[in-house]
């Protein structure tokens, strides 16, 4: 009812539109989700090499196919989401003079997260996953906040970058 009142009000006399991410700013900025996004990407390759090395599939292995490549490729958006909106919200003068390399890096990671997307290619995964470490090392160390690297606990068993909390 309260929709369709203002709805009926906008017609009349054109309210402006606004869309916003999150432009509060929150300053709750971390990597760590453009990080386990690349994870399943390189996941989903895996499991779709799997399959592609059984040669013929059945119907529901087809299925399971498209299901893992719709993952792969929304995973992808979300890697240059989540890295697009520290670049643009986040780095400020500071960090780019701190880090130049940050611009580069970071159209870097489009291109890399577009090419994982195109292909079924581990290889381009891992590239992915390396410049995106990259992206978390930089990030984490504008914050003053030391990191290590470590072997991720489940599959694909990938070295993350991790900031030191203790």
């Amino acid at each position: 009812m309260l929709y369709q009142a203002l709805s009926a009000l906008d017609k009349r006399i054109k309210l402006p539109r606004v869309k916003a991410h999150c432009d509060i700013p929150c300053k709750i900025y971390d990597p760590i989700s453009a990080q386990l996004a690349v994870l399943t990407m390189i996941r989903m390759v895996d499991l779709l090499e799997e399959l592609s090395a059984k040669g013929t599939l059945t119907a529901n292995e087809q299925a399971q196919f498209s299901r893992l490549v719709a993952q792969k490729e929304e995973h992808g958006l979300k890697v240059k989401e989540e890295v697009r909106v520290i670049w643009g919200d986040y780095f400020k003068q500071p960090q780019f003079e701190q880090f130049p390399e940050i611009h580069d890096l970071a159209h870097g990671i489009m291109l890399a997260a577009s090419a994982a997307k195109q292909h079924i290619n581990r290889d381009r995964a891992l590239e992915l996953l390396n410049q995106v470490n990259r992206f978390a090392e930089i990030f984490w160390a504008t914050k003053g906040v030391a990191t290590y690297t470590a072997t991720c606990p489940y599959p694909p068993a990938e070295q993350l970058v991790y900031p030191k909390l203790a």
